[in-house]
């Protein structure tokens, strides 16, 4: 009889997605600060969050049959050499149009990684604990991402010292995967992008649509809360550690949440989640950076409720799932996440100009309200 892996036997998957986070993190607060605070258009810090999402999109679509090709184990290292050309690329010199092309190529090779890491993790773990498995999965992802924020703040934001600080960490985060005895999922059935989509919606609305709206308001408050701090002129510093700050709000909210998620109906809690992205996007339109202190403790109680929706919908899509659709499922999944990843950002960058900097805090609020009411009809439906 066969042994199910023991939530531990996850551990290097998380170590090695650890450190591309931090990695990942530190450029994602590099990039916006210095774009902003230089003389390059204003929209190219926009855009850059906009390629994130849109290579992203590409990485899902080619993520499948790279799989099937030559397998998790050794595409993870091809992924994470991605990661470390695309901060090479940033590295080389203060190059706009270089830097938003080398944001769409990081983008493709992240949603690799996630893809990989998810369906390995889901793989690996049981119902009985996959929601607390993601939820740690995705904290520890989300933490080392404001570690990797903060280590920018104690850098030069002249020079290439923080694209090169992001090499050396991807490069670390390749020895845990290399070294792992975990035994890797089979190789996922030939699904095409085309048919896997509407698998995910069969599987579960509430989850597609969730991964959907998960998209578009994590990158949202990703990548636009550093912009949106360094118009408002507040130092290098402060922009480091609200970035942060915003990511220890998962200690607080996302990994409580997924554990509640394991004891009831994950819809339930997904409302619940929904209400609190709301209440604390209200809070911050009424702040300003005068008052940084609460400003920050208000941003971590908001990001750390947003990050917890992709979490719950995609625990709550795997529930449903077969073992054999793992693979093509978070491809789809991803394709949803990246679909809303990419328009809302550009709808923002669109009409910021018109509406001023705390747009993307408008958005964030009729999404999140929008993905509460769907939920609650389809609960009304299944009744």
């Amino acid at each position: 009889m066969t042994q199910s892996p023991s939530p531990l036997s996850i551990i290097s998957l998380i170590g090695t997605m650890s450190l591309v986070a931090a990695g990942n993190g530190l450029l994602f607060t590099y990039v916006p600060f210095v774009l902003g605070s230089r003389d390059a258009e204003p929209w190219f810090a926009g855009a850059a969050v906009t390629a994130v999402a849109f290579g992203g999109l590409a990485g899902c679509v080619l993520a499948g049959p790279l799989i099937r090709r030559v397998g998790h184990a050794r595409l993870f290292p091809v992924s994470l050499a991605l990661v470390i050309i695309a901060a090479l690329m940033i590295a080389v010199g203060f190059y706009p149009v270089v830097w938003v092309l080398a944001r769409g190529l990081y983008g493709l090779a992240s949603n690799i990684n996630f893809i990989l890491a998810q369906s390995w993790i889901n793989h690996a773990a049981s119902n009985s604990w996959r929601g607390k498995a993601l939820s740690f999965f995705y904290m520890s992802y989300i933490l080392c991402f404001g570690a990797g924020s903060w280590i920018f703040g104690q850098l030069p934001a002249t020079g290439n010292l923080g694209p090169l600080a992001t090499v050396f960490l991807t490069s670390l985060a390749i020895i845990p995967i290399g070294l792992t005895r975990l035994p890797a999922p089979p190789m996922p059935p030939a699904l095409s992008m085309v048919k896997a989509v509407p698998l995910a919606w069969r599987v579960s609305p509430v989850g597609f649509i969730g991964v959907l709206t998960a998209g578009g308001i994590s990158m949202a408050v990703q990548g636009f809360t550093p912009i949106y701090a360094t118009a408002a002129r507040i130092p290098q510093a402060d922009v480091a550690m609200l970035s942060l700050v915003m990511q220890t709000g998962l200690l607080f909210v996302q990994y409580p949440i997924g554990m509640l998620s394991d004891r009831m109906d994950r819809r339930l809690v997904i409302l619940i989640t929904c209400g609190l992205i709301f209440g604390a996007g209200l809070a911050a339109l009424t702040m300003d950076f005068g008052r940084l202190g609460l400003l920050m403790i208000t941003f971590a109680v908001w990001a750390g409720a947003i990050e917890s929706i992709y979490s719950l919908a995609n625990a709550h899509a795997n529930d449903r799932s077969a073992p054999d659709h793992f693979v093509p499922l978070s491809s789809a999944l991803l394709v949803s996440w990246s679909t809303g990843a990419t328009i809302v950002p550009m709808l923002i960058t669109t009409v910021t100009p018109q509406f001023g900097p705390q747009t993307f805090i408008f958005a964030i609020l009729i999404l999140s309200l929008a993905y509460a009411l769907f939920v609650a009809s389809r609960m009304i439906v299944r009744k």
